[in-house]
């Protein structure tokens, strides 16, 4: 990950009157180096070692602050909790139904479909998301084995 992405990140958090604290930098420096979708709860073990003292819930107000700031996105499907994907670039997912594992994938943009469905609905279209559910390359194999 370049740290032209942290420090773009940093500044857009500045300019709208976020203080960056010690701990607030480190869950978006993990956030955008994770390649995977990290969850709360994630995000709270892997940097609980350098910070004893936070909290989970300093891990969720963080996440909220990011999100408004539109620096990362919710992912509230899969497993139960929600995940969190700093790739604000159009992209879509693919979950594994045993693991929950989300792995991000490229495909032309369906904007025409959005364009679509407002005609024949009526509707102000604001986005979409498109998930695809399979099973992942490992739970497959492990399911072979049984």
């Amino acid at each position: 990950m370049g740290n032209k992405r942290l420090n773009q990140a940093v500044e857009q958090l500045k300019s709208t009157g976020v203080r960056m604290t010690p701990q607030r930098y480190a869950i978006l420096e993990y956030l955008l180096s994770s390649l995977g979708h990290p969850t709360a709860d994630e995000i709270y073990r892997s940097l609980e070692d350098r910070f004893p003292n936070m909290s989970v819930a300093t891990v969720y107000n963080n996440l909220r602050v990011f999100k408004e700031a539109e620096l990362i996105r919710e992912l509230t499907y899969g497993d139960a909790s929600s995940r969190f994907d700093a790739n604000m670039y159009d992209h879509y997912h693919i979950i594994c139904r045993e693991c929950s594992k989300i792995v991000d994938f490229q495909y032309p943009s369906l904007r025409d479909v959005e364009e679509e469905a407002a005609q024949k609905t009526g509707f102000i279209v604001e986005n979409h998301r498109m998930e695809v559910y399979g099973l992942c390359k490992s739970c497959h194999e492990a399911m072979q084995l049984k």
